[in-house]
């Protein structure tokens, strides 16, 4: 049994490590195992910050990708939390009935849908704005080596 309220919470908490689709389909899922790289990617991003600075190009692709990441599976978390009960057991749990207490929504479910959204949405948006920014000023300062 498949439990809907595990599988939001693992998507919200674990899920740039792939928690959720071991949970949900197994060991020998291949996103699940894919999912780490991205993350690793943003992680070794902000260290490059840390190192080089904020004038470090490679920071600018690398941290929002882990962004990114963390934005789908925030986004997997809410789509898991909103599945109606007949979905949910039809997709995870197929061999039960539909009303199975596995796809039920409680108050958990309700908590990790909100987190989700609100954490999910300011990474999305922090991501975005942190790379584009970081461009726009790149692009200033060479414009005006250029006028020099």
């Amino acid at each position: 049994m498949k439990n809907k309220t595990i599988a939001a919470w693992l998507a919200f908490v674990g899920g740039p490590f792939g928690l959720h689709r071991f949970y949900l389909f197994g060991m020998w899922d291949t996103l699940a195992w894919l999912l780490p790289i991205p993350t690793a990617l943003g992680i070794y991003g902000v260290e490059r910050v840390q190192q080089y600075g904020l004038d470090d190009v490679a920071s600018w692709w690398l941290i929002p990708i882990a962004g990114f990441t963390f934005a789908a599976c925030a986004l997997n978390a809410i789509v898991y939390g909103l599945m109606t009960p007949e979905a949910w057991n039809a997709r995870f749990n197929s061999t039960e009935n539909n009303d199975t207490p596995a796809g039920q929504t409680n108050w958990l479910t309700i908590g990790a849908i909100a987190l989700a959204l609100l954490i999910g949405t300011t990474v999305l948006m922090s991501s975005i704005v942190f790379s584009f920014q970081r461009y726009f000023e790149y692009q200033i300062e060479a414009a005006k080596e250029l006028s020099e």
